[in-house]
């Protein structure tokens, strides 16, 4: 009975007429709400204009990356810093939380930072150098660098079940103390010394990853998550099917394992974040990529470390492609520059000795 079609269940035509006129109408109410109607570009344009106060960005006050991500750290989303040790992650944080409790009228967030210390990298002292160096004129006012320094709150668990614990009153505390930005330095580290390297690592962070995401985009603020480097090993395949390499050449060199790191967390992780920022080196030089982004083309800034942090060489992006979008260099990163880079990507600019 139940493959029957109703003309030939023997009804009376006007109930039957009557039956279907009821399931077109039920398919048509239930595929409107589970399928909704398309929309154009120019109409999702038109609505984002109409709730720009839900957008918005924490600007880096680097020129380049602020152009290249149409403002600077979007709000609502993760950002991701991957590299090596050492390369200049924890610094590019704390400017960012300088930025975040900056008051609006000098153009920062005029907000709290929460700060979620893994590693404990997190220097009061260093920070404060960063703000003399990029801000004279306002931490020589009487009393701000005090004020500033008192809107980043810092957290340091001293392990996943002690961040698990954190979170369960982290969006209470981000929407009652007005915080503008979330930090966390670093997402790889909370994971390790309790599980190994690999897919129970991945499987120990999922539901962490699930909320961080989601108060991102409850809280429509800045989330900024740091991540740590592993080795390639003969067993990783390409990540994304756009890398040029496949794992047979992998294997018949093996020197490239030596100078090609990955991400660590994998590959949820990687498609948990809306932006992927790179910070790499190779033969003294580092580079800011910009490797994972909806807004922007994949593109390396070439930089160096100061007294106030992260300062790029120029604003002027080299436009990336193939693996070397991906690709995570950390050999010989010091404070000495070479600046130009046609050997470091094999197109685009020179360089100089």
């Amino acid at each position: 009975m139940a493959n029957k079609l109703l003309s030939e269940m023997g009804l009376p035509k006007s109930i039957a007429n009557i039956f279907a006129a009821q399931v077109t109408s039920a398919v048509a109410h239930i595929s409107e709400i589970v399928c909704p109607s398309y929309q154009t570009a120019l109409s999702l344009l038109e609505h984002r204009l109409q709730n720009e106060h839900l957008a918005g960005h924490l600007p880096t006050r680097l020129k380049g990356l602020d152009a290249a991500l149409c403002g600077g750290i979007p709000y609502g989303v993760l950002t991701e810093l991957v590299g090596p040790a050492g390369i200049g992650k924890t610094q590019f944080c704390l400017k960012l939380a300088l930025l975040a409790s900056l008051p609006a009228c000098y153009g920062g967030l005029d907000g709290r930072v929460i700060y979620i210390d893994v590693e404990s990298k997190f220097s009061s002292r260093r920070m404060i150098e960063i703000g003399l160096k990029s801000f004279p004129y306002i931490f020589h006012l009487k009393g701000l660098a005090q004020e500033m320094a008192g809107r980043i709150l810092v957290l340091q668990p001293a392990s996943l079940s002690d961040f698990t614990e954190s979170l369960q009153e982290l969006k209470l505390s981000v929407l009652q103390n007005q915080v503008k930005l979330l930090v966390i330095d670093s997402m790889a580290a909370l994971a390790s010394g309790e599980y190994e390297q690999g897919f129970r690592r991945q499987h120990s962070l999922c539901w962490h990853i699930s909320f961080v995401k989601s108060l991102a985009e409850f809280s429509r603020i800045p989330v900024v998550v740091t991540n740590q480097v592993r080795s390639q090993s003969h067993d990783d395949t390409c990540q994304y099917d756009f890398q040029a390499q496949s794992r047979d050449e992998m294997v018949d060199d093996p020197m490239k394992y030596d100078s090609h790191l990955i991400a660590a967390l994998g590959i949820h992780w990687a498609h948990a974040v809306t932006i992927r920022l790179i910070l790499e080196a190779k033969s003294g030089q580092r580079f800011l990529k910009v490797a994972k982004s909806p807004m922007s083309p994949p593109v390396a800034f070439p930089f160096c470390i100061t007294s106030s942090g992260i300062s790029f060489l120029t604003d002027d992006g080299i436009e990336l492609e193939g693996s070397e979008i991906n690709k995570i260099r950390g050999q010989g990163h010091s404070d000495i520059i070479n600046f130009y880079a046609e050997s470091f990507y094999g197109s685009g600019s020179k360089l100089l000795d």
